[in-house]
């Protein structure tokens, strides 16, 4: 076990830097920061707020964990997943930090043990959901630390979640705001993987986090290949075959806690050992799952995407969606979990149109509630739906263009960097620089047939167009392939409820009256 680095001083008391570098090093291990980690630091220990944007893989943690070890008091750290603080709590307590996890699964006896030790000052570290701030008892704790001087530090990690626009909202980090009031002299530091400028300018709103130092490093990851896909009727082949190239730990995404199910079995059948992790196993089962999966040499997860979040797991070799994701932010932190020891790693998505459609009811669905007389619904928060909405296109137009992968995803979250050189397409590219194929006539009927009937669903039109006689010919898919692709370039609009219904934009109009050459591949 590491020494702690809260041990009495021997001659003399050691500097703000050296309780630093010996923290660091005595606790963790570390013989220098991450870039980002240091700045971040410092401002908390100085009583400053702090927005933190850092990559996975950037030791996020450490930011809020280093000022526990070198303050006399309780860092309180809010966190989405109860397994994920255990499992950070699990961590920290192996290094010998004193750290806990409140939550409802605690018995009686387990809770006031936990009491006693923050009362006595025996604790650096206090994770909580942020559901369990609108219970009175920890409203009650709050008020005892603070009273007392006992409470140093405010974390909220994954701070994404309180955002509307963000890929993982959450209603009860809305609520987080009330901390600068239940703790106003207390700072704050919020964290996140990405965040493009809309969630950042929400976190420091919603948090009403005061003149922060907003740290944000670049999300690009340079060891990471991304590859795209059309996910072909049978995809087992295309599992097992970037399996056999992954060279360590191995994650598979599926949408649906039944799909992991489904894919665990058939990968185990195929003779490949296989372990499932979703919201609906038991605790026995899940921990047991993750235990297994950072504990063997190389283990394979299948599991759905929340899994992941702060498992100290370095050396992921392949992470593999089986869906299409629900927003290039999101992708890039599930991704991220990949070649965390800074080794190449592969990242591969197997899509289908019609996940995209799926996907975009679910959201729908997602965001409608009984109204009070149950003869309907209402829609409890439009503008979050849209916003979905527009992500999942956003993602789609990712996974079906012809850029680069990598570039398309970090202009997502604001960042402009140039083609990686290493994902499918610039490989294909470099390969094979053709022109692609001219759908200008192909455009020019579906723009047309647009206009006149003044907007159809997407489905409808792909239909409609595949049934009518004469050139340019196509299939209902290649038509609705066409029509997605008009709406990733806005020469159509698509509304915002998930019901794909197309509308003409003014590019498309402007077609219309004079064309010009459109060269894709089709995918």
């Amino acid at each position: 076990m590491a020494p702690s680095p809260l041990r009495e001083p021997q001659e003399s008391a050691p500097g703000p830097q050296d309780q630093l570098e010996l923290a660091l090093t005595g606790a963790f291990g570390w013989t220098q920061f991450r870039p980002g980690q240091r700045a971040v630091i410092e401002a908390m220990l100085a009583g400053r707020d702090c927005l933190a944007v850092l990559p996975t893989g950037a030791g996020k943690s450490l930011c809020y964990q280093l000022p526990a070890l070198v303050r006399e008091g309780v860092v309180l750290v809010i966190s989405p997943l109860v397994a994920l603080m255990q499992d950070q709590v699990e961590q920290l307590q192996r290094r010998g930090i004193a750290a806990a996890c409140l939550h409802r699964g605690l018995g009686s006896g387990e809770r006031m043990a936990l009491l006693r030790r923050i009362r006595e000052r025996r604790l650096r570290l206090l994770y909580l959901a942020p559901e369990r701030l609108r219970v009175e008892s920890t409203r009650q704790l709050l008020d005892d630390l603070l009273s007392d001087g006992g409470l140093v530090g405010l974390a909220v990690d994954e701070a994404h979640c309180i955002s509307a626009w963000g890929h993982d909202f959450r209603p009860d980090y809305r609520r987080l705001g009330e901390l600068r009031r239940l703790c106003p002299g207390v700072p704050l530091v919020a964290l996140s993987a990405t965040a493009a400028p809309q969630v950042r300018a929400d976190i420091i709103r919603l948090l009403q986090l005061r003149r922060p130092l907003v740290q944000v490093r670049s999300a690009q990851r340079r060891n990471l290949s991304y590859s795209m896909r059309l996910r072909p009727a049978d995809p087992l082949p295309e599992v097992l075959e970037a399996l056999e190239r992954c060279r360590g730990a191995a994650l598979i995404y599926a949408r649906t806690r039944r799909s992991v199910e489904q894919w665990a079995a058939q990968l185990n059948r195929a003779g490949v050992e296989a372990i499932p992790y979703h919201a609906g196993m038991d605790p026995e089962s899940r921990q047991l799952a993750l235990t297994h999966f950072q504990s063997q040499p190389r283990p394979l997860l299948v599991a759905t995407v929340a899994f992941g979040m702060g498992v100290d797991r370095p050396d992921v070799g392949l992470v593999l969606h089986l869906d299409l994701p629900a927003s290039p932010e999101g992708y890039l932190q599930e991704s991220g979990r990949a070649g965390r020891d800074g080794q190449p790693a592969e990242c591969v998505v197997l899509f289908d149109p019609a996940d995209r459609v799926s996907l975009g009811w679910a959201i729908r669905a997602a965001g409608q509630a009984p109204t009070s007389g149950g003869a309907g619904t209402i829609d409890p928060d439009r503008q979050r739906l849209e916003l979905a909405q527009r992500q999942l296109r956003r993602m789609e137009a990712v996974a079906e263009g012809e850029g680069c992968r990598e570039q398309a995803l970090l202009l997502a979250v604001g960042e402009l960097v140039p083609p990686c050189g290493r994902c499918d397409r610039c490989l294909a590219q470099e390969a094979d620089p053709r022109s692609g194929r001219d759908w200008s006539p192909w455009v020019q009927v579906l723009l047309e047939r647009l206009q006149e009937r003044g907007g159809r669903d997407l489905r409808g039109l792909a239909e409609e167009l595949a049934a009518r006689p004469g050139p340019p010919r196509g299939d209902e898919a290649r038509w609705a392939w066409l029509a997605r692709r008009l709406v990733q370039d806005a020469l159509l609009g698509e509304s915002d409820d998930g019901a794909q219904r197309l509308h003409l934009r003014d590019p498309g109009r402007r077609y219309l009256q004079q064309p010009w050459p459109l060269r894709w591949w089709l995918p």
